[in-house]
């Protein structure tokens, strides 16, 4: 069985340090929720595990399994078995969608696969996603909606079959009907082994996919890793109970945090 192990990690981003010693250990069939105030750190660490140029590892470690992250490039990261479910997946004009898709896949095979046995996939994945699939014959996310943009990173993620996806705010920019089948297939993924680290400004995802545990990020530190137990009493009392009972002084308050739920978005509605 597979497993990431970050150990010590301190990252900066243009010399200002975001992480401060985090230290998690996640396993392939586990799904970690990852909860903290917005600027403490959560989309810092996927970011700096998957090899983003912007953000410097100053100190520590990160494995997969008895492989050093830190010593791999970007693609040789995701060879390896990781992949980044993006919050703001970017557009690229005049990269077709498809093409985009099957170089991903074609990277991790020794031989390319076969043009109709990679649209057999693609479809079999398209219509898991219930997209339209005239989205693949598009250029990569060029003139999608919000919610097609996080559809098209599932769509990624079933073709690639990661070993740990990390999905940051998959869900937002999705209606009702589209979070349901995000959900359904991240279940399904769950039940064949896939590991998830998913940050989320919403109950309802995790009440859909229903993590084994929960992380909480303050300061650039880890200041909870529990069960999750903890996402409903952060959802329904705020972070305050942090500083209250753990003695840890939250910097970059955004208001009140007794009155901050999930990730600084009072979601309290959507789990009554």
């Amino acid at each position: 069985m597979s497993a990431l192990k970050i150990k010590d990690l301190h990252v900066s981003v243009e010399g200002k340090e975001i992480l401060k010693g985090i230290n998690l250990e996640i396993k392939e069939g586990e799904t970690v929720a990852l909860l903290g105030p917005n600027g403490h750190g959560k989309s810092t660490l996927f970011n700096a595990i998957m090899g983003h140029p912007r953000y410097t590892v100053t100190k520590g470690s990160i494995y997969l399994d008895d492989v050093d992250v830190l010593s791999l490039s970007v693609d040789e990261r995701a060879k390896a078995g990781l992949f980044l479910g993006m919050q703001l997946p970017a557009e690229v004009p005049g990269v077709i969608n498809s093409d985009f898709l099957r170089a991903a896949v074609n990277v991790r095979q020794e031989r390319p696969v076969s043009t109709y046995n990679f649209y057999k996939l693609l479809d079999n994945a398209i219509k898991k996603m219930k997209m339209p699939f005239d989205l693949a014959t598009r250029s990569l996310n060029e003139g999608f909606s919000g919610g097609e943009k996080k559809r098209n990173e599932i769509l990624q993620m079933l073709l690639l079959n990661p070993k740990i996806a990390m999905l940051d705010e998959i869900d937002s920019g999705l209606d009702v009907d589209a979070l349901q089948v995000v959900g359904e297939v991240i279940k399904e993924e769950q039940a064949k082994g896939m590991g998830f680290l998913v940050i989320s400004h919403y109950a309802r995802l995790f009440d859909l996919i229903q993590p084994t545990r929960a992380i909480v990020i303050i300061n650039g530190r880890v200041a909870i890793d529990g069960d999750s137990s903890v996402i409903k009493r952060i959802d329904t009392e705020g972070y305050e109970f942090i500083k209250t009972e753990l003695g840890i002084d939250i910097e970059k308050e955004d208001g009140e945090m007794n009155k901050v739920s999930i990730g600084t978005c009072a979601v309290k509605e959507s789990i009554k």
